[in-house]
């Protein structure tokens, strides 16, 4: 179906195609046209993501005049499984309604929700896509979508024109299943269309549709009107003009109104191409009297014509801008100048002249009214592009500044806008009148000397800002050197001001649902003329538009605030005392929203410390509570002892426990249901300098070589967290004292600016320098590979290792003979006072009998026994057997149970460790330093020369 050869199904087409195959000839021109577009837009079958937009306007001229024809739309399909859709002229999808009510809940979003773009350069070939970019009536079956998810669907859809500026305003779109196909949708679709442009035509003004019907009959009794000869007429005159060139046209059409002459004036375009204005007069049978703006545009090779009067023969046309130009007779009686007729090729009103010229309208109006309808426009033009360039962020003083942009010098030439301190940090002000600070200062020159941006404004109660404020009303100065309320804020600096011609004023109140957030001043010095009353409704419409957006910001400002806030207490505030590696780290939340990167330092027994780096996915307050969870698990499980791979098996557990107990809440919850999470876990040994890390999902870490060779190690990826039954591996690498670990997060590599690999390669140059400290690390890495503007956060941690001198640790191999546990008290003790531990050995001797005959009893060989000289002193005991030891209290007739218990009193900490061969239990010991003696402390440093 839709094809135009018979060797070949569409399906088989499209997979010839997308595999770089010509399928010329065996599929309909519109369809490959629209297959091409999308390739070359970089669209994917898979991937054709569809914007979603919250600005619609749901209560618009369109759904105004479509609501009723959708509703007997519906009626009519009831039943049937069909799905009616309205979009307006982006594609975005307004409305929708279903033959079948109960299909709406098995159907995905995109269709069933209005919002969702189905432009082509988003969707790929589709029925409101192709729609738009044909211009006209399209059919769309099955695997003439580019989009995957559309190959089971059919679809037929109509633009639908404003008739009375041709302009394509929307698309009415039937979605079916392809076995529903049939030829009468078409039309009922069409008919649908004309309902619908009918009600539109109704909203226009009486005068405005009596000019344009009596130009539509002009053209039809004209014998050259007709292209087809069978009474549908093609594309109008503005057929290959982009929407520039029609503004072009229409601002010449409008003076041409203006004249109220009869001329034929050459217009010539930014892309070269030459378009012809004939203004003549019309009038309507009831009398009223206007002028009607024509373009024709000449065939190629041809001399260009016009038409002078309907049914008059064409002629080569005079030279540029001058035709005769003759007075309209009968100025039109009672023009009221508020209702100019405008109408940009409507469909319908093309037509062709004998030399292949295309001509059409562009215009109709009431003679002088020409100048209203330019200031008009041009209002009407700034205010559309002020919806969309303001508000671009959501940060309070950009979108302050950009109202200033917007109006200047379009309104304005200087904008100051002052804005309260507290909602500069997102809170809702008490009162507006105090605490401003003056937020914006711009204008057409640097030089003039208002009170300067960043500082703050004490205005007098008589001033028109603080008056504006009060009243809630615009308040214009038309004349500042009579404006004593201004003056008398700073006589001064006002004189300074009126220096520079500053001459006239409209201060308006920033108010947004109910609530003052500040004040804009604009200010006039170029023009002459005063502000006037017109003026002052732009700049009231302009200041509401940027308030909405500026109280948007304000709001997002407090909410990040609270995030950040919440984020950093989730954080490590500081890192617990350890000697195994030196460390500094940044964290940076992304711009546009808090995220879930999280760092740590956990000191583990033996001198040992693990090192964490981790994201989860998602930003906002959910995404900073579930970093809070996942982070404080990890810390637990690293008590445990674990290595990198059962510690992100327990993550990956619980990730899946919270989402699964997570995705059974409402949306309105505020918990999307959805987690994912990446994490990197590293345990770096100072006694072997032994480094052994897992990831999963997580960019693997650099490794700073002391020779300052930098490589990114080779380390097994592993899914991320929460996908669940999937092993995670270990590697082990050798980090020579003076290396540096360099954890981060993929924010500080991935940007959608810049290849990954660029980044790899800046971060490799940025850490190259293996004697700089970490902190100057952290600082070069910042200045060299953090983006501008990062769109997602940034956790960075860097480790420069260290490693525990040979002389500070002392082993001893034991057989398991309770005979041979008082020598290994003795050796214990004569290795302390090597140490100068003096005051510990007593309770180390009394820890390791313990240990040791609770290893001959219960464990099994080998057993050996470690001493390290760190912060503290560790005593080790380790091995083979896998049976763990367990405090108790012991009754008074038991002849077992207390060794534990002593080892739990003497130590100020202790534990279990599992091992490949077995276990180890260790014990640490305090070493404080003696009262009144002042060197006990250099016991701790006699191993670094200069001290």
């Amino acid at each position: 179906m839709g094809l135009v050869g018979e060797d070949i199904g569409p399906a088989r087409a499209r997979e010839q195609f997308l595999r770089g195959g010509t399928v010329e000839g065996t599929v309909r021109n519109p369809i490959l046209n629209s297959w091409q577009r999308s390739r070359s837009l970089g669209l994917t079958p898979e991937g054709c993501e569809l914007p979603y937009f919250e600005d619609l306007d749901l209560d618009g001229r369109l759904v105004r005049a479509a609501t009723p024809v959708l509703d007997r739309l519906e009626y009519r399909f009831a039943g049937r499984t069909m799905n009616v859709s309205l979009a307006d002229g982006r594609g975005a999808v307004l409305q929708r309604r279903f033959g079948e009510t109960s299909q709406v809940r098995h159907l995905a979003a995109i269709q069933s929700v209005p919002g969702f773009v189905f432009a082509e350069e988003f969707a790929g070939t589709n029925g409101i896509g192709l729609a738009l970019a044909e211009r006209q009536l399209i059919n769309v079956y099955g695997a003439e979508h580019f989009a995957e998810r559309s190959q089971a669907n059919a679809c037929a859809a109509i633009p639908v024109r404003d008739p009375l500026s041709g302009r394509i305003v929307g698309v009415l779109c039937f979605g079916y299943p392809p076995t529903d196909a049939d030829a009468t949708l078409n039309i009922v679709i069409s008919k649908a269309a004309g309902a619908i442009e009918r009600r539109l035509l109704e909203q226009s003004s009486t005068r405005e549709r009596a000019l344009l019907q009596a130009y539509l009959d002009a053209r039809n009794r004209a014998p050259t009107g007709d292209t087809t000869g069978n009474g549908q007429r093609g594309e109008p005159a503005g057929s290959g003009l982009d929407w520039r060139d029609e503004m072009l046209l229409k601002e010449r059409a409008t003076d041409l109104i203006s004249a109220a002459q009869r001329a034929a004036v050459d217009v010539l375009l930014p892309g070269g191409r030459r378009v012809t204005l004939l203004s003549r007069p019309v009038t309507s049978p009831s009398g009223v009297e206007g002028v009607v703006i024509e373009a024709v545009l000449p065939a190629p090779d041809q001399h260009r014509t016009v038409l002078t009067e309907p049914g008059a023969s064409p002629g080569p046309l005079a030279p540029p801008v001058l035709a005769p130009a003759v007075p309209l007779p009968g100025h039109v009686p009672g023009a009221e100048p508020d209702h100019p007729a405008t109408a940009v090729r409507p469909p319908g009103v093309a037509g062709r002249t004998a030399d292949g010229a295309t001509s059409g309208l562009v215009l109709i109006g009431e003679p002088g009214v020409g100048t209203y309808a330019v200031a008009a426009r041009r209002r009407l033009e700034l205010l559309s592009e002020a919806s969309t360039r303001i508000g671009t962020t959501l940060d309070v003083s950009r979108t302050a500044r950009e109202l200033a942009e917007m109006a200047v010098p379009r309104l304005a030439d200087y904008v100051t806008i002052d804005l309260p301190e507290a909602v500069l940090r997102g809170e809702e002000p008490t009162d507006p009148r105090t605490g401003l600070y003056r937020t914006v200062v711009h204008g057409i020159r640097d030089d003039c000397p208002f009170y300067p941006a960043g500082e703050p404004v004490d205005l007098r109660p008589s001033t028109p800002q603080l008056r504006c404020l009060a009243d809630r009303q615009p308040v214009l100065e038309p004349d500042l050197r009579a404006a004593g309320g201004w003056i008398a804020q700073d006589p001064e600096h006002a004189e300074r001001l009126l220096g520079h011609h500053i001459h006239s004023l409209i201060a308006v109140p920033l108010l947004a649902r109910g609530i003052a957030l500040g004040t804009a001043s604009f200010y006039r010095a170029q023009d002459p003329a005063p502000f006037g009353d017109d003026d002052r409704s732009l700049a009231q419409e302009l200041a509401t538009r940027a308030a909405i957006c500026i109280d948007n910001a304000r709001r997002f400002t407090r909410e990040h605030t609270m995030v950040l806030a919440l984020q950093h207490s989730l954080l490590p505030q500081s890192f617990p005392e350890q000697s195994a590696v030196e460390v500094a780290y940044r964290y940076m939340p992304a711009e546009s929203g808090v995220g879930g990167d999280w760092f740590d330092v956990i000191p583990l027994s033996s001198t040992r410390v693990a090192l964490v780096v981790g994201d989860v996915v998602g930003h906002g307050l959910h995404a900073a509570a579930t970093m809070g969870r996942l982070r404080t698990a990890a810390r637990n499980f690293a008590e445990l002892d674990l290595g990198p791979d059962e510690v992100l098996t327990h993550l990956d557990n619980l990730v899946g426990r919270l989402d699964r107990d997570e995705g059974g809440e409402e949306p309105s919850a505020g918990s999307t249901g959805i987690i994912g999470a990446t994490c990197l876990y590293a345990i770096y040994d100072p006694t072997s300098q032994q480094c052994v890390m897992a990831r999963s999902g997580h960019p693997p870490p650099a490794l700073v070589h002391p020779d300052g060779t930098v490589t990114f190690p080779d380390l097994p990826a592993g899914p991320p967290l929460g996908l669940g039954g999937l092993p995670f591996e270990t590697a082990e690498f050798a980090l020579p004292e003076g290396s540096q670990l360099v954890l981060y997060t993929n924010g500080l590599i991935e940007d959608r600016h810049r290849d990954v690999d660029t980044s790899l390669d800046q971060l490799r140059h940025a850490l190259a320098h293996p004697t700089r400290p970490p902190e100057d690390t952290c600082e070069a890495v910042v200045r060299a590979v953090v983006p501008q503007h990062p769109a997602d956060d940034i956790a960075l941690l860097v480790a420069r290792t260290h490693a525990l001198a040979p002389h500070r640790s002392a082993t001893w191999d034991l057989p398991a003979d309770p005979a041979l546990v008082s020598g290994i008290r003795a050796a214990v003790t004569r290795r302390l006072a090597e140490w100068g531990l003096h005051e510990v050995v007593f309770a180390t001797e009394l820890l390791l009998s313990e240990l040791v005959t609770n290893a001959i009893r219960y464990g099994t060989e080998p057993i050996q026994v470690r001493l390290l000289h760190d912060r503290t002193l560790i005593c080790e005991v380790s091995d083979a057997g896998s049976t763990a030891p367990h405090l108790r209290h012991a009754a008074s007739t038991d002849e077992g149970g207390r060794g534990l218990f002593l080892v739990a009193q003497l130590a100020q900490a202790w534990g279990t460790r599992y091992t490949a061969g077995g276990k180890v239990i260790w014990a640490e010991c305090a070493l404080e330093a003696p009262a009144g003696k002042a060197d006990a402390a250099a016991a701790y440093f006699d191993d670094i020369p200069a001290l």
